[in-house]
């Protein structure tokens, strides 16, 4: 008995928590409850200045008198369409952009490395950079002008970085005996591909959309170069749209009295980002579900 004692590890012997594990918990502790303090701050300072002013005819009508009065009905469909056109192109580039490097490239290849680097450079580009690469482009070169389309456009180039590494990694974190295990049972690459692989790195696919949403939805200055100023219901993506940050920049910078107008939009977008995150979340959990779920 003392032999099997003895033979047990140190940490077993006592249960107490070295002052070192105490003092990591509670720098962790301290880090969550400064991030949640913060964000709840930020959201309460929105809904004590911007809850006033929000009603469903503000989410309807058009801005009025330079945006002091009025609401944000056109600038919604505006925001929805460069949002829209934004995912139709970065989605599936990404994601087979993705797949490309994680399987179908050598992980020490040349190619492999350099269109990585290339993409973490991209990550960090500031966005007005991307905003006068879309006016030269999209704008100008193209003939697209100040456009709802431009304007998506230049966003998803924006957002491809992040979503094609996000989604990589999900592949990489794969383990190869799925791989292994799928090629055993004679299932094609593609087979392969779209009913185990992909399932398997959807949370780095979600990842990488979230955080690309954030970052289009949150975007003024690349919009402003692109989409324009125009705060009028768009007809097509061919005309100019004001996304719902430009029009928050605008009447917290530009208008006065336009204050309270912008708080109640800031709330709008807050509460955009979060039915838009919690609705990709559902959506993944279904599809996943249905991909596991034996018919």
């Amino acid at each position: 008995m003392a032999d099997v004692l003895s033979s047990q590890p140190a940490w077993m012997g006592n249960r107490r928590f070295d002052w070192r594990d105490r003092l990591a918990t509670a720098l962790v502790w301290l880090v969550a409850i400064v991030i949640v303090a913060t964000f709840a701050w930020i959201v309460g300072d929105l809904v004590r200045h911007g809850l006033p002013h929000l009603s469903l005819g503000f989410l309807l009508e058009a801005p009025a008198d330079a945006g002091r009065a009025g609401g944000i009905g056109p600038i919604l469909v505006s925001t929805g369409l460069i949002l829209g056109v934004c995912l139709a192109v970065s989605v599936p580039i990404g994601l087979g952009t993705a797949m490309l490097l994680a399987e179908f490239t050598r992980r020490g290849g040349v190619f492999a490395l350099l269109v990585r680097r290339s993409l973490d450079v991209l990550a960090g580009v500031p966005s007005i950079v991307f905003g006068l690469f879309g006016n030269a482009l999209f704008v100008i070169h193209l003939g697209m002008g100040f456009s709802i389309l431009a304007g998506g456009l230049t966003l998803a180039c924006m957002v491809l970085p992040i979503l094609i590494r996000s989604t990589e990694e999900g592949f990489r974190a794969v383990p190869d005996t799925y791989r292994q295990a799928a090629a055993a049972l004679g299932l094609t690459r593609s087979a392969t591909l779209w009913r185990i692989l992909l399932p398997a790195a959807t949370p780095g696919l979600i990842v990488g959309l979230v955080l690309g949403i954030g970052r289009a939805l949150a975007e003024t200055a690349a919009l402003l170069f692109t989409s324009g100023y125009v705060d009028r219901m768009p007809e097509s993506v061919l005309d100019s749209g004001r996304a719902l940050s430009i029009h928050i920049y605008d009447l917290a910078m530009n208008v006065p009295g336009g204050d309270g107008n912008a708080y109640a939009s800031a709330l709008v977008l807050i509460a955009m980002l979060l039915i838009i995150n919690g609705l990709t979340f559902w959506l993944a959990d279904r599809w996943l579900g249905r991909r596991i779920t034996p018919h």
